[in-house]
């Protein structure tokens, strides 16, 4: 009874508090004299203070099920669109099941990474399912394509781009996703496709003399900034499969060459493109090529063995980079398609890389924990207020080349069917949830602490 009475006056109490402290603020006037001030609530654009991993993995969820949906996992004949079961038994009419998405393409080379780190971040194994369902169809897809290509140079198939690759787009990304598949159980056989991504960026893909991987568009001999994502990866996890240092030896040699010609030290970015036969370099610094490069050193240092020569440049660069661009994070929590432009628009894929490349930066040790933590936080409520309804993540920027003018860049279309935002918001999900579970945080005078 006594129990009772006492709830009911707590109740009671808390009704007329407010009552209370309205009349006091009529009496006194609210100043610096007569109310605490800096405590007052700041109109944040975006969440403030860190999320519960309940709430991320709802995030993760809302993704997951949309692309699951969005992007079957079977063949089918293109006229009497039946399901192919008999992968011994194909033509110029096989083609997989049209979704959303393509499961060829480099951006899903991501996205398959995103689902097997969303996989172990969450204990959930739909993910590692999606990407076990799908890499199984491309290598089953692959024995019978090479004999036919063999019979015929000129036969379809829908994973000849990647027997038969031109470009680091074709090949890198995936390859480096499948063979993380294959470290963590997956017992299909991979090797045409691991065959072809050994031969494409071993002898194929062009370079310059000091064997830097470069491209012959828009303009001959150019570096891509992007190509540092969509060949060290892999070149990485090669090294890690097969225990050769050629691999690793390759892939620092890239983050310096590249580093060398494109890096800004003063400002802590990287330029887009840079054009071997130019005098003057414009130095455009895209989001998102930015975020590949991260994303890349990241990546490396994962398998890099330490006592490897180049492991402290890969180390000494990444932390340069991170200072640079955390230098440039928007109060909403995102960063500008330019970095550097406050003038150009938000965008949502370069965000989520960058909260993935700094979350598991801080994970691993790589970077200062303290420093860097609020900011992949607020990078992470920004991305997850682009995350719709449905599953679908707005604000990326579409497929983008090289420009050499403003213009170029501010004015990119951005699009839900833009593949390069999913992969990254799940890469960023799972490592920030790794990150909230083993560091502790705390609001300190309203403002977010990593304590330990």
């Amino acid at each position: 009874m006594k129990t009772k009475l006492l709830l009911k006056k707590t109740a009671i109490a808390a009704m007329l508090l407010p009552l209370a402290c309205q009349a006091w603020a009529q009496a006194k006037p609210v100043n610096d004299a007569t109310a605490p001030l800096h405590l007052l609530q700041p109109d944040y654009v975006t969440p403030y203070g860190k999320p519960s991993v309940e709430a991320v993995t709802k995030v993760l969820d809302r993704v997951f099920t949309y692309l699951d949906a969005a992007s079957p996992a079977h063949a089918i004949n293109a006229k009497t669109k039946k399901e192919i079961t008999n992968f011994d038994q194909l033509d110029d009419d096989t083609v997989l099941a049209p979704g959303d998405f393509r499961l060829t393409s480099y951006e899903w080379g991501v996205t398959y990474a995103g689902m097997m780190l969303a996989a172990g971040a969450t204990g959930d194994q739909r993910y590692n399912e999606y990407v076990n369902k799908r890499l199984t169809l491309l290598a089953k897809l692959s024995p019978a394509t090479l004999k036919r290509m063999k019979a015929d140079p000129k036969a379809k198939s829908p994973v000849r781009s990647m027997l038969q690759p031109h470009a680091l787009d074709d090949i890198g990304a995936v390859c480096a996703a499948m063979i993380k598949a294959k470290r963590g159980g997956l017992q299909t056989d991979l090797t045409p496709l691991l065959n072809s991504c050994i031969e494409f960026i071993g002898t194929r893909e062009f370079r310059f003399s000091d064997g830097t991987l470069a491209r012959n568009r828009p303009q001959p001999n150019t570096l891509w900034l992007d190509d540092m994502f969509m060949a060290i990866p892999a070149l990485a996890q090669l090294g890690k499969l097969t225990g050769d240092a050629k691999y690793y030896d390759d892939a620092v040699r890239q983050v310096k060459q590249f580093s060398d010609r494109m890096f800004n030290p003063q400002k802590g970015l990287y330029m887009h493109g840079w054009v071997q036969g130019m005098d003057v370099h414009p130095e455009f610094h895209w989001a998102r090529a930015n975020g590949w490069a991260v994303m890349t050193m990241v990546e490396l240092l994962d398998v890099l063995p330490p006592e490897h020569p180049g492991y402290n440049m890969v180390l000494q660069q990444l932390r340069a980079h991170v200072k640079g661009l955390s230098a440039y994070q928007d109060g909403t929590g995102f960063w500008h398609q330019l970095i550097d432009r406050n003038d150009t628009y938000l965008e949502t894929s370069a965000t989520a890389i960058y909260a993935y490349s700094m979350a598991r930066a801080i994970n691993r040790g790589y970077i200062d924990k303290r420093a860097y933590a609020p900011a992949v936080i607020l990078a992470w409520n920004a991305v997850a207020t682009k995350v719709n309804a449905k599953g679908q993540v707005e604000g990326t920027c579409v497929g983008t080349g090289m420009g050499f003018d403003t213009a170029f860049y501010a004015y990119r279309p951005v699009n839900v069917y833009a593949a390069h935002g999913y992969g990254p918001v799940l890469l960023a999900g799972a490592e920030v949830i790794t990150m909230i579970k083993t560091h502790q945080f705390e609001i300190n005078d309203s403002s977010l602490q990593l304590v330990n």
